[in-house]
């Protein structure tokens, strides 16, 4: 471990993962309570259009997949929140679309015969793709998605688990509804280089339901998701490093397998957990993957 220490583009590498670890699951845990998990392959998808228009017009793709994003995903949540029966075909174009032009953006930008690496790069990820200023932007911007994720964490909770209660309490649900999606897209861009577009989605979801197998509580839920991201993600990367292969399969692999660990151990747990509770106590407390996240 040591040996991979000394090397610069490591040290870049596992403090991107680091950060994207604690951010996805961190942000992810709304869209699963939500029953929004495929959202962030969704951006992913977009945010293609983001990375093609900063290398047609020669400017920093990250930023400019986090301003297509945005503005995506804000168009998916108001699409949602109208409940349009046409609304799952208008976010399937807009996914379609969003790749599609992505890519025909890249063929005509003007390092189009030499993106094919890179191109690579933003699709599944790359160790030797984060250099000092991908690192600096995924530092500012997943601060910024893990403070308001936890900041605002009860607030975020209720519009999840019930907008009708969350507005008669006088919870800005719209505003809240806005900033998740916000979040989302800003989550997809800051783990791109790390896990790559089409992997980021699982790193959202993955760490969550895992976490959700063992845990009975949204907070319990949280902080053990996060764990699980950090761990799977720097594993990733130095498995990347080590068997060569793109850190964003390493990474899912790995997300994947504590799930089915977690799987194996919650049946005994739920047991325990019932024995310890007594007969008195309801049923439903033998199921704690279907109960995590329904309270604080």
């Amino acid at each position: 471990m040591t040996d991979l220490l000394s090397y610069d583009f490591m040290q870049r590498a596992l403090l991107a993962a680091l950060l994207v670890g604690i951010t996805a699951p961190a942000v992810g845990i709304y869209l699963v309570q939500r029953r929004q998990a495929l959202m962030g392959d969704g951006i992913g998808h977009v945010a293609l259009t983001g990375v093609g228009l900063g290398l047609l017009f020669q400017t920093d793709p990250v930023w400019m997949a986090v301003l297509v994003c945005t503005v995506a995903a804000v168009i998916m949540e108001l699409v949602r929140s109208r409940g349009n029966q046409r609304g799952d075909i208008a976010l399937a174009m807009l996914f379609y679309g969003g790749m599609a032009c992505g890519r025909l953006l890249i063929s005509k930008s003007p390092a189009a015969s030499g993106t094919g690496g890179s191109l690579d790069s933003y699709l599944w990820g790359s160790i030797l793709a984060v250099d000092n200023g991908d690192l600096i932007t995924i530092a500012a911007l997943g601060t910024v998605v893990i403070a308001v994720s936890l900041g605002l964490r009860r607030q975020l909770f209720a519009v999840c688990q019930d907008e009708e209660f969350a507005k008669v309490t006088g919870v800005p649900v719209r505003l809240l509804n806005l900033l998740i999606a916000v979040m989302a897209a800003v989550t997809v861009t800051v783990a791109m280089r790390v896990v790559g577009l089409l992997l980021v989605s699982a790193m959202m979801v993955v760490p969550v339901v895992a976490a959700q197998l063992l845990t009975r509580s949204f907070r319990a839920t949280q902080a053990l998701s996060i764990v699980i991201g950090v761990l799977v993600s720097l594993g990733g990367v130095v498995t990347s490093y080590q068997a060569d292969v793109p850190p964003g399969s390493a990474i899912v692999l790995l997300a994947i397998a504590c799930f089915a660990v977690f799987s194996v151990l919650a049946a005994p747990l739920a047991r325990r957990r019932h024995r310890s509770d007594g007969p008195s106590r309801p049923a439903a407390a033998e199921q704690p993957a279907a109960g995590a996240g329904l309270a604080q």
